[in-house]
């Protein structure tokens, strides 16, 4: 759900209010300011004045007189509209009595099962619960059940339960997967007078490459060799706007999930199997409608021709990453020649991109070796090789140049009636932020440019002289956080990280809803169709929804390899393990384990000293043995205690 905007007013009489979104602890704090007329510091709600507001939650507040140096506090009024009134949790029935405990570690409260509300649910049962009408602090908070999910701790329950608790569903309503099933029926089988209407690619070279377990083919790359050292490199991307049409039920649907979701385990696809594995995807020797991107390009990635419409391919040949990167080190096998041209060609597109001041926050991913009972047997995380490289490279092509025709068409006839397109931006970094990761860089003993001279440029240069460092990866995740996320929106601000002054998602419309928006917007721009007003709000409202839906299914995701990571290091409780401190706080030393990434916590209570928070130098100093730990500092420790429930870990230092 999106969050609305908080907003001030005045309600008459004192003490004057102001309006919010709440964030909360599982301890029962808030904290809330006003975005119009923001207090230099979120105004703290303690446990006992929250007056049944829940996290995210739209809340009117009040603000105490403040009391020295300590922290400004206020209370809540009223729940203006709930975030949240779904849960996902877990049954305690004892004695008659019934509790939902929900996995959210926000929700600061337990809710208690209404007398008749239970269904068939049991002790330790994960089920889905809808909150009833709650606006008396003084009565808790009761639920009914809706949907019982099975037993606490069984893999396929967990992970639906992860899926759930970010709003999507694992499959698909019937008529929803019958529609898509029509289509494959009735339309899987090009006609001719479809084939006519496009650019034919089929006599030309064309392959995908993708993971090894991939299912669904977004994109194919096509290669000509052309007189006076061209070529021509075609970006070809399933034509999901073929077969999803604007409005429909297919249509509607991929709305609502507006992106697929990648578990450790699964994929929960933003369309049904019927399109996104077989009708859409691009499989090797089969047919297929494509929108394309296509460019006459030089040894040097210059760009001497565009082109971009409606296709049609037959791929020839289906690579995997790790397939085509054996080709292109051993320089031998099929389709070598075009591989290395076009790899030689995306490291010239590369270095183009950061010396304009693409900044580089490759980092590696953690992926699991799961047993036939999908318990993890071993993690490791999984290498970026050439290949990868090579492919991402042809996709940020074809976005960028995808979006400067698309702003340029724009540009051309000025208007409301032309004014449409969803942009994918990412601004300029927060000033207090980049402050923030300053002081850290520095305290770490490296140079950081002052906040105000700050450009993504001098970012990369920082970046690259941490390389090799032991807190490099440190470093990379605290810059990551720093920077404003990246979001859709119909108004172009530029991509910061990216240095590109135009840029869009056009590559990926089987998995991310703003793709097919943008294949559809990029039609009516070719076609020099105008849109209406209506057609620009509904892209205004597309573009914040897709956003939020981006990152619910990131939150799903990370979800999912937290708790397979809590499950592996439970199976290793009491061994040591070698780690980097990913942070250091009041009441803690956070660890990443160095190979599997798996991050847990050394209460400072199990320590032999007391120790004192530096702030300055991101350190926790021991009063009698002077002892240091500081962001970044290597440390042995032992795995204490997992919760999966929790997904957290507890680790002790080995000294």
């Amino acid at each position: 759900m999106t969050q609305k905007k908080p907003r001030a007013h005045k309600t008459g009489g004192k003490p004057e209010t102001y309006t919010g979104v709440i964030m909360t602890t599982g301890k029962g704090l808030g904290f809330v300011n006003d975005e119009n007329r923001p207090f230099a510091e979120d105004i703290l709600i303690e446990s006992g004045h929250l007056n049944t507001a829940l996290n995210g939650d739209e809340v009117e507040f009040s603000v105490n007189i403040k009391r020295g140096s300590l922290r400004q506090t206020g209370e809540i009024i009223r729940v203006v509209s709930r975030a949240k009134t779904v849960f996902i949790g877990t049954i305690e029935a004892h004695n008659g009595q019934a509790v939902f405990s929900a996995d959210d570690n926000r929700a600061y409260v337990d809710f208690r099962v209404a007398g008749n509300k239970l269904g068939s649910a049991k002790n330790n049962d994960k089920v889905q619960a809808k909150l009833l009408p709650w606006t008396d602090p003084k009565r808790e908070p009761e639920v009914e059940i809706i949907r019982v999910l099975g037993a606490k701790g069984e893999h396929h329950v967990e992970m639906e339960s992860i899926v759930l608790d970010k709003g999507f569903d694992m499959g698909f309503p019937p008529e929803v997967a019958e529609a898509a099933e029509l289509i494959e029926t009735n339309e899987k089988v090009i006609s001719p007078e479809e084939i006519a209407r496009r650019r034919d690619f089929r006599q030309t070279l064309t392959f995908t490459i993708d993971p090894v377990d991939a299912k669904d083919f977004d994109d194919a790359i096509s290669f000509k060799k052309l007189d006076g050292g061209r070529f021509e490199i075609g970006v070809h991307i399933a034509d999901v706007s073929h077969y999803v049409r604007e409005g429909g039920i297919l249509d509607r649907e991929a709305f609502h999930r507006g992106s697929s979701i990648y578990l450790v385990d699964r994929t929960i696809p933003m369309l049904p199997e019927a399109l996104s594995n077989d009708v859409c995807s691009l499989n090797p020797h089969e047919d297929k409608l494509t929108f394309s991107a296509v460019f006459v390009m030089d040894a040097k990635a210059q760009i001497h021709q565009r082109w971009f419409g409606r296709t049609i391919i037959n791929s020839a040949h289906r690579f995997t990453y790790e397939s085509a990167q054996e080709v292109l080190d051993t320089r031998a096998g099929e389709h070598f020649v075009e591989l290395d041209t076009l790899n030689a060609i995306a490291k010239v597109l590369q270095a183009g991109r950061f010396k304009e001041g693409a900044i580089e926050f490759e980092q590696d991913e953690v992926k699991f070796k799961l047993d036939q009972d999908n318990k993890p047997i071993g993690v490791y995380r999984k290498e970026r090789g050439d290949t990868h490289k090579l492919v991402e490279e042809y996709m940020l092509l074809a976005n960028r140049e995808v979006a400067k025709f698309i702003f340029d068409s724009i540009a051309k006839q000025p208007g409301a009636k032309k004014a449409a397109a969803i942009y994918r931006i990412h601004d300029l970094p927060d000033k207090e932020k980049i402050e923030a990761l300053g002081i850290l860089v520095r305290a770490l003993g490296h140079y950081f440019p002052e906040a105000e001279n700050i450009t993504s440029k001098s970012l990369n240069a920082m970046l690259k002289s941490i390389e090799g460092t032991p807190e490099a990866s440190l470093i990379k995740t605290a810059t990551i956080r720093s920077m404003s996320k990246a979001v859709y929106s119909t108004k172009n601000v530029g991509h910061f990280g990216l240095a590109f002054p135009f840029y869009t998602h056009f590559t990926s419309p089987i998995r991310r809803y703003p793709d097919l928006l943008v294949h559809r917007i990029l039609a009516n721009h070719l076609t020099d169709k105008k849109f209406g007003t209506t057609d620009l709000a509904k892209l205004e409202h597309a573009a914040i929804h897709s956003t939020d839906r981006e990152i619910a299914a990131a939150e799903a995701e990370r979800a999912s390899v937290k708790y397979k990571q809590v499950e592996y290091m439970s199976t290793h409780l009491g061994e040591t393990f070698d780690g980097s401190i990913t942070g250091v706080t009041e009441w803690g030393i956070y660890v990443e384990e160095v190979n599997t990434k798996c991050e847990g916590m050394i209460p400072l209570r199990s320590l032999d000293d007391f120790y004192e928070l530096d702030k300055k130098t991101y350190s926790l100093i021991g009063q009698k043995s002077k002892k240091r730990f500081r962001l970044g500092d290597k440390i042995k420790f032992k795995v204490v205690r997992s919760d999966l429930e929790r997904k957290t870990l507890d680790y002790s230092a080995v000294l």
